[in-house]
């Protein structure tokens, strides 16, 4: 049983690193400068329930910030991510390209590509790094790093029988000028 525990928290781990969500800003002021670092919650769905067979899922994750774009500079920030799965279960994730768009309360936004994934499981909690670049609005041509912590939201056992439907947790972004 936790053999199987630690399998799925794997898996779901690997899920989110293809598709979870965290969200840059950059400067405050002008839409292509600077870094930012936001923090924040995200919550993915899977469709359909990620079960035991390996088939096509799509995931989508929504996600809530608080990017800090300059010393004592914080705005709120929601992100959005769609990914596809090609052969999504339990027990083993096809790292998907995922895409992000982030929508600032100052009314920017960034679209960030996550092309490259990794996934620890450690003590119960799966922490998966994404990383790519933004490609449209604040931050272009900057690289992105998300990291985030999760835990599934329903029993490993329930991968035996409707599927698991998604999960959540905590989550950082970083874009690095």
């Amino acid at each position: 049983m936790a053999g199987r525990r630690g399998a799925v928290l794997a898996l779901t781990s690997l899920v989110l690193a293809g598709a979870v969500v965290c969200a840059p800003a950059s400067q405050a002021g002008t839409a292509n400068s600077g870094g930012a670092t936001c923090t924040g919650s995200f919550s993915n769905a899977y469709d359909p329930p990620l079960t035991l067979t390996p088939q096509t899922a799509r995931i989508h994750s929504e996600a809530h910030y608080a990017c800090t774009t300059a010393p004592g500079h914080t705005v709120r920030a929601t992100g959005s991510l769609d990914a596809v799965a090609p052969r999504a279960s339990c027990v083993t994730v096809t790292a998907p390209r995922a895409t992000e768009t982030v929508r600032y309360s100052d009314h920017h936004r960034s679209v960030i590509v996550y092309d490259r994934a990794t996934a620890v499981y450690a003590g119960g909690v799966l922490v998966v790094k994404l990383s790519g670049r933004v490609t449209e609005g604040r931050g272009q041509g900057h690289p992105a790093q998300r990291t985030v912590t999760t835990l599934p939201s329903q029993l490993p056992t329930e991968c035996l029988a409707s599927g698991i439907r998604g999960d959540r947790g905590g989550a950082k972004l970083e874009i690095r000028p």
